[in-house]
């Protein structure tokens, strides 16, 4: 896959709130992710397996979710950025709105690093 379209498809399932399928189908083994902080986990983790752990713990902090909207990515070589809002009440923590940019980076058609800005 192009750069283009992982942040296509990453976009499309976000939407439709596969987070687990963009885990399973498009990031690499060795992906990195990088929280801006550690208020929504840890601020790094490697490797999908951690990766997918840390979206477990995520979800489970989640009490109801509100909605969310996500832009279309841009992209520029290969990397791209997403922007995304979301509306949660989060467990022990109320309801919040979180805005961020998503930054990606893709190697062979695989996302190998994650990076957030709230």
């Amino acid at each position: 896959m192009t750069t283009h379209e992982v942040a296509s498809k990453l976009v499309e399932l976000c939407r439709q709130g596969k987070i687990d399928e963009v885990h399973a189908t498009l990031f690499a083994e060795n992906v990195k992710s990088i929280e801006a902080n550690e208020i929504m986990g840890p601020k790094e983790v490697e490797g999908l397996e951690a990766i997918k752990a840390k979206s477990v713990a995520f979800q489970a902090g989640v009490e109801e979710f509100h909605g969310a909207t996500i832009s279309e990515p841009v992209v520029g070589g290969n990397s791209f950025a997403i922007s995304w809002a979301m509306d949660a009440t989060f467990k022990g923590r109320g309801r919040m709105t979180i805005e961020e940019v998503c930054a990606y980076q893709v190697k062979d058609g695989k996302v190998v690093l994650e990076q957030f800005f709230y």
